[in-house]
């Protein structure tokens, strides 16, 4: 059967631990290290953007950004429901209402046809999520925003080194963020990033992530925030990271290209799409969605894929199917088919930094045989 093979596994053979070594010796591990700045100022430039605000995780960074933007009770944020949690939450802890909508089938970002239908004066936001690989085609929703008068809040989690039209992905909306959780194309084990042209927005963020310390007087607060701060160690771990992230793309898209030589004609998949017009596939995760006449869902082919030691994740669960916003009161009877189907049938096989094109090879052989087993 072989070895397990994990369903992520970051290369960390940079110069991670000359720069961790560095913040030993010196002394400087907590965020008031120079890494964390340093990294800052690298990540926004590479991403176009005038400023970054280091912050604990991606799902901070967007609490953190819906305050900044002073979006709060009875307010309304337009978002896709296939998305992960954070994205919703982040809105509901801030007293605003998520409003959410389809997916496209074929790329599985937000559906941009419905979301003009969805917006009432209530409406201070869109937050787009670029899913999985490919970015939201983002002309669209530029244009709504531009005309309705909206924030447009980009999260780019899964995102480091893509574009849009040539435009990097971070550069897209009004505030945008990002993850370093370890799954990413670059980590810092836990940590995000914000990323903004906006000054006010900018120094708004810098106080929030810092339990809105005053400069005059420390320890006396106007305002509430968080502890968000990275520490350097963190953040030298990043740009290590940072340093390679060209390297890291070309790499996922090696892999992503490997997946589909291998599985483009197994009968019983859908596989991601490899481009549109305005971007090339990154391969965040290689994702995989089981068509309608296989007998199984999802959750059957990764429990088979378990017993084969091969890790894999489910898709997200749709935000208008989560129990916690339905005993809220949220999403009463509202149904969005194409993420339905994409939770329970779509599922994403190793993608990890450090997978190799042996255990490639061994994953494409596996899903094959349990597909061959169910008759496809």
């Amino acid at each position: 059967m072989g070895e397990a093979i994990p369903v992520n596994e970051p290369l960390l053979d940079g110069k991670e631990k000359q720069y961790l070594n560095e913040c030993i010796d010196t002394g400087w591990i907590s965020s008031e290290g120079p890494f964390v700045k340093q990294f800052e100022a690298e990540f926004a430039t590479r991403v176009e953007r005038k400023h970054g605000i280091a912050v604990s995780n991606g799902s901070m960074a967007l609490d953190a950004a819906i305050v900044a933007l002073g979006i709060g009770a009875g307010d309304e944020v337009i978002l896709p429901t296939f998305t992960i949690i954070s994205c919703a939450a982040a809105i509901v802890r801030a007293g605003a209402i998520p409003v959410v909508v389809d997916s496209n089938p074929h790329t599985w970002n937000m559906d941009v046809q419905q979301v003009e239908a969805k917006i009432t004066p209530k409406t201070k936001a869109i937050m787009v999520v670029h899913i999985y690989g490919l970015p939201v085609d983002m002309d669209a929703i530029q244009a709504l925003a531009q005309n309705y008068g909206l924030f447009v809040i980009e999260d780019a989690a899964e995102m480091h080194g893509q574009t849009y039209k040539g435009k990097p992905c971070g550069n897209l909306g009004d505030i945008s963020t990002f993850s370093f959780y370890p799954n990413k194309h670059i980590t810092t084990g836990e940590g995000g990033m914000i990323v903004t042209d906006d000054d006010n927005l900018a120094q708004r963020c810098r106080s929030l992530r810092n339990l809105c310390f005053q400069p005059q007087q420390r320890f006396v607060h106007e305002d509430l925030g968080w502890n968000l701060r990275m520490t350097n160690l963190q953040a030298a771990v990043g740009l290590a990271q940072l340093e390679r992230l060209d390297e890291f793309v070309s790499r996922k898209r090696q892999m992503g290209q490997r997946y589909t030589e291998l599985l483009g004609n197994v009968a019983g998949l859908e596989l991601p799409l490899p481009r549109t017009d305005y971007a090339e596939n990154i391969y965040w995760v290689y994702g995989v969605v089981l068509t309608d006449d296989v007998p199984f869902d999802a959750k059957e082919a990764m429990k088979r894929l378990r017993e084969e030691k091969i890790g894999s994740r489910p898709f997200f669960w749709p935000m208008h199917e989560q129990p916690v916003f339905h005993k809220m009161g949220l999403f009463k009877e509202e149904s969005y088919p194409v993420a339905e189907r994409l939770a329970r049938r779509g599922f994403y096989l190793p993608s990890g930094m450090a997978l190799t094109p042996e255990q490639i090879e061994r994953v494409a052989a596996t899903v094959k045989e349990i597909l061959l087993e169910a008759g496809q």
